[in-house]
């Protein structure tokens, strides 16, 4: 059981997961998305492998608003969409991840697409989209169950358009649970 917790409000959180042991098996928004026919994950939805595989189901949800459709801010990220200089020197989601999971023998391109937890993203009706002030408020959760043997990385995220211009910490809790 993982339980991610936003302690102070308005911070997103990036999610990786892997098959423990195979790195060629990853969290797939794709598929999610195509499973559970909605790009608004919440409570009862569960997240599937890039093989189709049931990988993580979300249990419990305080907040009910999470993205997965955007990728984990990077270096080019800053180059891109901040002012220029911003990137110099600024951490990343995508950093965090790659120095995180290099241990486990996942390479940078095994990072794909990752689970934005709180993250709170508008799709207009022109298919835009717009990032909003996160909805989390002090104290609130994302509950996760693994449905398998996992490897996960997990980030506070570093970009300021995702955060309300602030930056602060991320929680997290893991508890085994033994199966049968």
């Amino acid at each position: 059981m993982l339980v991610v917790t936003d302690p102070r409000g308005e911070q997103v959180a990036d999610l990786m997961a892997y098959a423990d042991g195979d790195s060629g098996e990853w969290l797939s928004s794709g598929r999610t998305f195509d499973y559970n026919e909605t790009i608004y994950l919440t409570s009862g939805h569960v997240l599937y492998s890039n093989r189709s595989r049931p990988m993580l189901t979300l249990l419990r949800d305080d907040v009910g608003r999470h993205d997965f459709l955007l990728t984990p801010c990077s270096t080019e990220t800053f180059e891109l969409l901040y002012p220029p200089g911003t990137a110099e020197g600024h951490p990343s989601c995508f950093g965090n991840l790659v120095q995180a999971l290099a241990p486990y023998g996942i390479r940078p391109d095994q990072i794909p697409t990752t689970l934005n937890i709180f993250m709170n993203v508008l799709v207009g009706e022109d298919g835009r989209v717009k990032i909003g002030p996160p909805i989390s408020q002090a104290g609130q959760s994302l509950e996760l169950r693994a449905e398998m043997d996992l490897v996960v990385g997990l980030t506070a995220c570093s970009a300021e358009g995702s955060n309300n211009g602030t930056f602060k910490p991320i929680d997290y809790q893991i508890t085994a649970v033994q199966s049968g």
